[in-house]
């Protein structure tokens, strides 16, 4: 991806440009190298907000398909295993067998239009 390398400083490495990931919808991403648990990011207007891709119930990943994270109207994250409903802003689970666990969430940050993550994100 071309200007990604400025964006992520030291320790960071980049998603994708925020544009990437369509507002009130979802992105996947795969796992950082040597890890083996990928992210996620919702986008919200200028905001995002990433999650290690791991249901609190069973450790699944949540997405049925590439990049569906999110419930018919974009409200709420969805795990596809067991149905668990998540608030995108702070990953809390509202429904489901893991009721008031939580998304592991993702320091974030967009740097030059760039969603920049801890490079060891997900590990």
């Amino acid at each position: 991806m071309a200007g990604a390398a400025t964006a992520a400083a030291e320790g960071e490495r980049t998603l994708c440009r925020l544009d990437e990931i369509p507002d009130g919808g979802a992105r996947g991403f795969a796992a950082a190298p040597g890890g083996f648990i990928g992210l996620f990011a919702v986008r919200r207007g200028e905001r995002v907000f990433v999650y290690v891709n791991s249901c609190p119930h069973v450790g699944l990943p949540l997405e049925p398909v590439p990049h569906r994270f999110l419930d018919a109207r974009r409200q709420n994250i969805v795990c596809s295993a067991h149905g668990a409903r998540f608030r995108v802003e702070d990953g809390i689970c509202i429904s489901g067998p893991c009721l008031g666990e939580a998304l592991e969430a993702v320091e974030a940050r967009i740097v030059d239009g760039q969603v920049v993550v801890p490079a060891d994100a997900g590990r």
